[in-house]
C-alpha cells in the first residue's frame, strides 16, 4: 500500500492519544523492527497506543477501512505476528506499567510490559511468578501461550497465575476477564493465544522467591551429552517442585569461560534454578554437578532477577532466528540418540537447541482448567537457528538443518507449545491443543471473534 493509497488518519487522531506512525514518519523504519530481524514487514500504520481506549480506536478505525490488524505487546513471536503488511498495527510496546500490591501478593502488567519489568518489581518484594526464559520478553504473548519458564514446576505456567484481565474485544468493547467476569472468555486467554481479543492488562498473583536463590549453567563436552541427557531424564521423574532443569545444547562460544580447545565445539549445559533455599538447593543439586567430567560449573547463589537474564545474550535483537518444536514424552534412548547425531551437525555457531522439563506445580492443574494442553509431557524440546543479518546467503542451509532435525524427532512429538509454532503455524496449530480444547476454543473464537479480526497468530479459525 502507497501513502496515496492509504486512507487518511485524520479521523482516527481526534480518539488517539498515542503515537500515529505512518510509512513517511521519521520513525517508522525504527518503529517496526522486532525482535526476529528476519521479519521485514510494512504495515500501513502503526498505533502506538498509550490505554485500552487507544486500542479499541485504532481497532475501530482498521475495520472501519477494512484493514487486517496485528497486535504488538514485547515483538518477541518468532513468526512476526506482532507485525502485519498494509494494516493496522496495535502498538501496545508503550504501555509497560507494572504495580505490585505486595499486600494481595499481585501484580498489575500492562501489555506491553516484557518479564523484566514484572521480575524486577515483584523482586522488590520478594515475590515472583513464572515469566519465561528471556528477560526482553513481551509478558503478554508468553502468558496468553500458557506461560512456560525457570519457576514453573514450582509455581505453575504464567496462566497459572493469571487472576484477570483487562481485554478489548473484536467490536472495540473494553471487558473484564476473571473465573467470575466472562469465565469463558477467561479461559480462552489461558492459552488460546492472541485469538479473542487485545489484553491490555494483566493481573496476576505472586509468591515468595529469593531475592537470591541457587542457579547457574553446567556444561560438559558434546561426547557425555548422551550420559547427561539421560540423568536429566532420570533425576526430573522425581525432582521435587523446587527443581528447574532446562538443557541447552550449541555450539561453544570464544568466551574466557569455556576451555580454547572446545570453542566452536559441540557442547551440553543444563541451566539449573533452585526456587528454595539456598542450602537446600546445593544438597538437591549436588548429583548435577558431579555428574561426569564438567568442563563450566557457574551453579552459586544470585538475585533471581540476574538469573533471568543469564539467556538474554544468546537471542539478541535484530538476529535471524528460525526454529521449530516439538513437545516430548520421556527422553527415550532412540530420542537421545536423535538429539545427539543432529547436534553434531548443528550449522551456525549461534544456533541452539533448548530442551525444557516439566512435571512439578504445572502438571497438577487439570486439563479442563485452561487451553494449555499435554501437561502431562515431560519435555519440550525448540530447535533454533539463528544467523547474522550479512549472513543472509547461509539462510537455507540453516533452515535445513532445523527441518531436518525436526522431522527425525516428529515420531516421538506429543504436539506442540503453541508460543513455539513459526511458518507452520497454522498447518500444526489445532495440535497444539487437545480434541476437546480445540472445539471448545472454535466455539469461543465464534462467540467473540466471528469475522476472524483476530488472524494475525496461530490462528483458531470460528465455526463455519
Amino acid at each position: 500500500m502507497t501513502v496515496l493509497d492509504m486512507p487518511t488518519t485524520e479521523a482516527l487522531a481526534t480518539d488517539f492519544v498515542g503515537e500515529i506512525v505512518t510509512p513517511d514518519h521519521p520513525a517508522y523504519d525504527d518503529q517496526r523492527r522486532i525482535w526476529n530481524g528476519e521479519i521485514d514487514r510494512r504495515p500501513a500504520v502503526l498505533a502506538r497506543c498509550q490505554g485500552a481506549r487507544d486500542v479499541a480506536a485504532a481497532l475501530r478505525w482498521a475495520r472501519d477501512h477494512d484493514l487486517p490488524v496485528s497486535v504488538r505487546g514485547g515483538g518477541h513471536g518468532i513468526a512476526g505476528h506482532s507485525l502485519v503488511d498494509d494494516g493496522v498495527v496495535l502498538d501496545l510496546s508503550g504501555m509497560r506499567g507494572t504495580v505490585v500490591d505486595p499486600t494481595t501478593r499481585t501484580v498489575a502488567a500492562q501489555g506491553g510490559a516484557l518479564n523484566a519489568h514484572v521480575d524486577r518489581e515483584a523482586q522488590a518484594f520478594g515475590l515472583a511468578m513464572t515469566s519465561g526464559y528471556i528477560s526482553h520478553t513481551g509478558i503478554a504473548g508468553l502468558t496468553l501461550g500458557g506461560g512456560i519458564g525457570h519457576l514453573m514446576r514450582k509455581m505453575g505456567l504464567a496462566i497459572d497465575a493469571l487472576r484477570s484481565c483487562q481485554v478489548v474485544t473484536a467490536d472495540g468493547s473494553i471487558v473484564r476477564a476473571s473465573e467470575t467476569e466472562n469465565p469463558d472468555l477467561f479461559w480462552g486467554l489461558r492459552g488460546g493465544g492472541g485469538n479473542f481479543g487485545v489484553v491490555t492488562d494483566f493481573t496476576f498473583e505472586l509468591q515468595p522467591l529469593g531475592p537470591v536463590i541457587l542457579a547457574g549453567l553446567v556444561a560438559w563436552p558434546a561426547e557425555e551429552a548422551p550420559t547427561v541427557l539421560a540423568f536429566l531424564r532420570d533425576f526430573m521423574a522425581d525432582a521435587p517442585d523446587e527443581v528447574g532443569l532446562m538443557a541447552n545444547l550449541r555450539l561453544a562460544p570464544a568466551l574466557p569461560l569455556f576451555p580454547e580447545s572446545l570453542h566452536g565445539r559441540p557442547i551440553i549445559g543444563l541451566v539449573a534454578t533452585y526456587a528454595g533455599p539456598v542450602e537446600e538447593g546445593e544438597r538437591v543439586l549436588a548429583p548435577v554437578r558431579a555428574l561426569g567430567h564438567p568442563v563450566l560449573d557457574t551453579v552459586a547463589p544470585k538475585p533471581y532477577a540476574t538469573h533471568q537474564k543469564f539467556l538474554d545474550p544468546a537471542v539478541p535483537h535484530g538476529r535471524h532466528y528460525y526454529w521449530k518444536s516439538h513437545r516430548l514424552g520421556p527422553l527415550t534412548d532412540d530420542v537421545i540418540q536423535t538429539i545427539c547425531e543432529h547436534l553434531a551437525t548443528i550449522s551456525s555457531p549461534l544456533s541452539t537447541v533448548p530442551i525444557f522439563s516439566f512435571g512439578g506445580a504445572m502438571s497438577r492443574v487439570s486439563e479442563d482448567a485452561t487451553a494449555f494442553p499435554h501437561r502431562d509431557a515431560s519435555h519440550d524440546i525448540n530447535i533454533v537457528a539463528s544467523w547474522l543479518p550479512e549472513q543472509a546467503a547461509e539462510a537455507d542451509r540453516h533452515r535445513a538443518w532445523v527441518r531436518g532435525f525436526f522431522d527425525a524427532l516428529a515420531p516421538h512429538s506429543r504436539g506442540v507449545y503453541v508460543n513455539f509454532t513459526s511458518d507452520d503455524a497454522q498447518t500444526r496449530v489445532q495440535e497444539a491443543y487437545s480434541p476437546v480444547q480445540w472445539e471448545r476454543l472454535r466455539t469461543l473464537k465464534t462467540a467473540w471473534d466471528p469475522d476472524n479480526v483476530f488472524r494475525g497468530n496461530a490462528n483458531i479459525p470460528p465455526l463455519g
